[in-house]
């Protein structure tokens, strides 16, 4: 495919000169960052009487998706409208020991599912992509699974070839009769086009985005840095779609269609009391995308989810503020909503500080992702 015929699919981000690479604050340190949005929930919880009433704006998902889910248990909350949309995949645990026969059982489990090589590995309790993994054959998996932790969960999903990516906000309270797009996130990975004459790092250095997180991808990349692609040749140099990864966020809420507003609140209509998410989902193009058609959701995020359209490199920090204590204020209001209808109690603090280290632990033991 030419590179103008991908642009027009995909609309890909257009920088000109004035507009920057990066946002002054998109690499900032977390705690810098993070600070007002602490902040906020801190008061929200005060004015709620609780710190993780968001954990009930999910209340069929383990701490409502704060932190510590399950992606399997959240995707087989899907009903029969929803799954159609859903990108197949297979659950499986590994084994309690090395030399388990955990390729027999992932096999087995794909086969059930009915799905075929390429598949993504993931583990099932994660998040930022830490872990993700494209497998092509049996001794990818093997290898996966050997340097899996032992008696953990995972994930295998059917690799689609879509080349959009986007992050879909929704929010619907319990009492209305149809949610809202809240944000959208055009996601673009880093990707360069050979000439048949400069190395992948040479090209990097002449992009200016790709320049400006460049210490990010040749950290990630290794020897491809110094490999010389064919003229049109394009290379993708990272899979998972994370800014922090050297993607690029572009705001789409303006893509969002009466259509697409209707798809999406069918499909998480049939996803029982999920009410709070950013759906993150592969697309064929935009115009497709706008009616509601043509994509797979690769997965659903719960009460910790962010409207990464923030990492937009445009995005302005008050803008990025406005939208973070939005959203989390929703959580809250939603999670009041459902205490005071159901009579259900929020997870405890202190039941969330340890899923939050569990989780912590097990990231840190994944296998690198790509």
């Amino acid at each position: 495919m030419s590179d103008a015929s991908f642009a027009g699919r995909l609309s890909e981000p257009q920088r000109g000169k004035a507009k920057p690479p990066v946002s002054f604050f998109e690499f900032w340190p977390n705690w810098l960052f993070y600070t007002p949005v602490i902040a906020f929930w801190a008061l929200k919880s005060l004015r709620y009487g609780s710190a993780t009433l968001p954990s009930l704006a999910n209340p069929r998902i383990n701490a409502g998706g704060i932190c510590g889910e399950s992606k399997n248990q959240i995707l087989d909350l899907a009903g029969p409208t929803a799954r159609q949309w859903i990108a197949p995949y297979a659950a499986l645990t590994t084994s309690g020991h090395r030399g388990g026969n955990d390729l027999a059982m992932a096999c087995a489990a794909m086969a059930e599912a009915g799905l075929d090589y390429p598949v993504v590995a993931k583990p099932d309790m994660s998040c930022n992509g830490v872990g993700v993994r494209i497998v092509h054959n049996d001794a990818e998996l093997a290898d996966y699974l050997a340097a899996f932790p032992r008696a953990t969960a995972l994930q295998l999903q059917a690799l689609i070839t879509y080349e959009g990516e986007a992050g879909v906000f929704y929010i619907r309270h319990p009492n209305e009769a149809q949610g809202r797009i809240t944000s959208v996130t055009l996601k673009f990975a880093p990707i360069v086009t050979g000439d048949g004459k400069h190395s992948v790092r040479e090209l990097i250095t002449a992009d200016e985005r790709l320049n400006a997180v460049s210490a990010l991808l040749l950290s990630k990349i290794g020897a491809k840095a110094d490999t010389i692609p064919a003229p049109g040749e394009r290379t993708r140099l990272v899979f998972v779609g994370n800014h922090c990864r050297g993607s690029t966020f572009k705001d789409g809420l303006d893509i969002v269609t009466p259509a697409l507003t209707a798809r999406i609140d069918e499909i998480m209509r049939d996803m029982p009391d999920v009410y709070f998410s950013r759906i993150d989902l592969r697309y064929d193009t935009l115009d497709a995308l706008r009616e509601g058609q043509d994509f797979k959701i690769i997965e659903f995020n719960g009460s910790g989810s962010e409207a990464t359209n923030i990492w937009d490199p445009e995005m302005t920090l008050d803008r990025a503020y406005t939208t973070q204590f939005f959203h989390y204020g929703e959580s809250f209001r939603i999670g009041a909503e459902i205490r005071r209808r159901l009579g259900l109690k929020p997870i405890g603090l202190f039941k969330l500080g340890a899923l939050w280290w569990h989780q912590k632990r097990l990231m840190a033991a994944y296998p690198t992702n790509d």
